[in-house]
C-alpha cells in the first residue's frame, strides 16, 4: 500500500471509500444510528415533555395545561433518571469504557517498562483500542451530562468537584496517549527511544491520577454509603479495571494477532493469562475484605437481598470464578479467549451492581435514626430500583459504534494493529 510520511509517521494512502465505507465502518454506522435514535429520545424527554415545559404553562395560572403539566412533573416516571436514583446506565457504561480503556493503556505501559517484547510488538494496537474505549466512554458521559449545558463547567467552574476535575484531566490524558501511540509507530526511532522511558513513567502517573479523580467522583457522594465506605476506592477501580482490560486484550489479540503473530501468538496469550490470574486473585481478595467493611445495609442488600443473584451468578461467577478455573493451567489458548469473554461480561455486570446498588437506598442514615425522607408527607423507601430504559440502552449501543469507528479509522490510516519490532 502506498504511504505518505509526515513527521516520521507512515500514513496509508487510502481512498475515502476505503476509509469510511469498509465493513467495519458500516457496522459502526449501524450501531451509531441506534445510538443517535436513543439521543433523539433523550432530547424528547429533556426538552419536550409537558413536565419539562411547565414554566410556559405557568404563564396562565389555573389553566388545564398547567394542571396537566404539574401532574406529569410530580407523578410521572417518564424520565431518564429519578431523584431517588440519579445515576443510571450512562454512568455504568462510562465507568466501564473509561476504566477498561485506561486499564489497557496502563497495563501496556507497565509491560513496556518491564521490557516484555511480545507486548511491545503489539503495543500500538492495544493502546489505540484503549483510547477508542476512552472516547466511547466520554461519548456516553457527554449525553448524561447534557452537552448543551456543559459550558457552565468552564464559565463557573467548581474546582473541588470530581466531575469538574475530569475536564482538565482528559484534555491532558487523551493527547498524551495519542503521543504515546505516535512514539510507537514513528520512524524516528532514535529520537523516540530517548524520551520513551520518561513518557512511559508519566503515563503510569497520569493513569493513577485519573483513577483517583474518578474514585473521588463517587466517594464524595455522602448519601451513598456503598461508594464512600468502600476501602480505598481508587484501588478497587484500578484492579477491577485490570480484570476487564485483560479480558478485552484477550479478545483483541484473538481477532487481531492470531494470524499475524504466528508462533508468538501463544506467548502473547500466556502473558495475558498470567496477568489475569494475578489480577483476579487480588480482586477476589479485595471484594471479600470490602464487603466486611462497607455499610451493612448495602452489604446485605447485595449479598442477601435483591441483587444477590446477579452479584453471585453474574459478577462473582463470570468475572472471577469461571475465568480463573479456565486459565488456572497452561493449556489451549482458546480457553483463555473463552475466559476473556466471561471477564468482559462479568466485569460489566460488576459495574452495573456498583452503580445500581449504590442507588438502592434513597438517602443516608447519617443521624442513625433511619433513612431520611425527602419531605414531610413522603414514605421512606427501603429499596429503589429503576431498570435501564430503552433509550439508555440505545446510547450504550451507540458508544460501541464510536469505539469501532475511532479504532477502524486509526487502523486504516496508521496500521496500528501491525506487529512492530522495537
Amino acid at each position: 500500500m502506498e504511504k505518505i510520511v509526515i513527521a516520521g509517521v507512515e500514513i496509508n494512502k487510502v481512498s475515502l471509500k476505503q476509509l469510511l465505507f469498509n465493513k467495519y465502518m458500516i457496522l459502526s454506522y449501524i450501531l451509531l444510528a441506534i445510538g443517535i435514535y436513543g439521543i433523539y429520545e433523550v432530547i424528547q424527554v429533556r426538552y419536550f415533555l409537558e413536565g419539562a415545559t411547565a414554566h410556559s404553562a405557568g404563564l396562565h395560572p389555573g389553566s388545564h395545561e398547567l394542571v396537566k403539566a404539574m401532574k406529569h412533573a410530580v407523578f410521572s416516571n417518564e424520565s431518564e433518571v429519578h431523584r431517588e436514583a440519579p445515576w443510571s446506565l450512562y454512568i455504568v457504561n462510562y465507568m466501564y469504557m473509561i476504566y477498561t480503556g485506561s486499564g489497557i493503556i496502563f497495563l501496556v505501559a507497565i509491560d513496556e517498562l518491564l521490557n516484555l517484547q511480545i507486548v511491545k510488538k503489539t503495543a500500538a494496537g492495544f493502546m489505540a483500542f484503549g483510547i477508542s474505549m476512552v472516547i466511547g466512554g466520554l461519548f456516553t458521559i457527554m449525553i448524561d451530562l447534557n452537552s448543551l449545558h456543559m459550558l457552565s463547567m468552564v464559565t463557573s467552574p467548581n474546582f473541588g468537584a470530581g466531575m469538574w476535575q475530569m475536564l482538565p484531566l482528559y484534555m491532558v490524558y487523551i493527547p498524551f496517549v495519542l503521543f504515546e501511540i505516535y512514539l510507537l509507530i514513528t520512524k524516528n526511532t532514535a529520537w523516540a527511544k530517548r524520551i520513551s522511558f520518561v513518557i512511559l513513567v508519566l503515563s503510569v502517573i497520569i493513569d493513577i491520577i485519573e483513577y483517583y479523580i474518578q474514585a473521588n467522583l463517587f466517594s464524595m457522594n455522602e448519601a451513598r454509603h456503598l461508594w464512600n465506605t468502600y476501602p480505598s476506592l481508587t484501588i478497587y477501580f484500578i484492579i477491577s479495571a485490570y480484570v476487564a482490560a485483560l479480558g478485552v486484550m484477550g479478545l483483541y489479540s484473538y481477532f487481531t494477532y492470531k494470524r499475524t503473530l504466528g508462533k508468538e501468538y501463544h506467548s502473547l496469550i500466556e502473558v495475558i493469562r498470567k496477568m489475569a490470574l494475578i489480577c483476579i486473585t487480588i480482586l477476589a481478595a479485595y471484594e471479600a475484605i470490602a464487603y466486611l467493611t462497607i455499610d451493612k445495609h448495602w452489604a446485605f442488600l447485595i449479598l442477601f437481598g435483591p441483587f444477590k443473584y446477579i452479584f453471585f451468578g453474574g459478577y462473582i461467577l463470570l468475572a472471577m470464578t469461571i475465568p480463573y478455573l479456565l486459565m488456572l493451567r497452561e493449556s489451549k489458548d482458546i480457553l483463555t479467549i473463552i475466559a476473556s469473554v466471561f471477564m468482559v461480561v462479568g466485569t460489566y455486570i460488576g459495574r452495573y451492581i456498583f452503580v445500581y446498588a449504590g442507588n438502592a437506598y434513597p438517602m443516608s442514615d447519617r443521624f442513625g435514626t433511619g433513612f431520611e425522607k425527602y419531605g414531610m408527607y413522603e414514605k421512606v423507601m427501603n429499596f429503589i430500583y429503576y431498570p435501564p430504559e430503552a433509550k439508555e440502552v440505545m446510547v450504550v449501543i451507540g458508544s460501541l459504534g464510536v469505539i469501532l469507528a475511532v479504532y477502524t479509522i486509526l487502523n486504516q490510516l496508521f496500521s496500528v494493529s501491525k506487529v512492530r519490532d522495537h
